[in-house]
């Protein structure tokens, strides 16, 4: 029996900060920017998937580079450039449970640069009044940018927490409708 691959890293530099990715054999398990130690992040993650993720670049992998963290690396500027508008890595979904997926996958199809409630993110993901369930499924994603939570608005308009950092919430916002022009 074979020891299956411990997750895989890297840091991807961004206008917004640090982006910490991290994939498995089946794809991205968690891509997020992050405030705090890189260490610290890591020992998070390790938690969750009972596995510490490892450099991609650890003396060891025969493979090299993880072409799914460098394809989301360049996706990623991209993004940041303004010359894409979504994202076609895969993700790995083992994190992510019962209707915080739907929420999720309906919150992919909101198109780049526009918003949506968290209403209509409910009704769209088949449950129209989990509106909070939606709130707490956009709080709790391990899929930032790639998922656009960002992109999830309160009813009223405004922009709500975002992990606690709103004036991300808005650049990304700002980013989105300054490259839809």
């Amino acid at each position: 029996m074979t020891t299956p691959e411990p997750p895989r890293y890297r840091v991807n530099p961004s206008p917004i900060g640090d982006i910490l990715i991290v994939t498995t054999g089946e794809g991205i398990v968690t891509l997020h920017p992050f405030d705090g130690t890189l260490h610290s992040e890591l020992e998070r993650i390790a938690l969750r998937l009972r596995a510490l993720p490892v450099p991609e670049d650890e003396p060891g992998q025969d493979d090299g580079p993880d072409p799914v963290a460098a394809a989301a690396a360049v996706q990623l500027d991209e993004y940041f450039d303004g010359t894409r508008r979504e994202f076609d890595v895969p993700l790995d979904w083992r994190l992510v449970r019962g209707f915080t997926r739907a929420a999720l996958q309906a919150v992919r199809e909101i198109p780049y640069g526009e918003t949506a409630g968290y209403g209509e993110v409910a009704i769209a993901a088949g449950s129209p009044r989990a509106a909070r369930a939606v709130g707490t499924a956009c709080a709790t994603t391990p899929f930032s940018i790639v998922v656009p939570v960002h992109r999830v608005v309160r009813a009223d308009g405004s922009l709500g927490e975002y992990g606690g950092r709103p004036e991300m919430k808005q650049y990304l916002i700002d980013l989105e409708r300054a490259s839809d022009v």
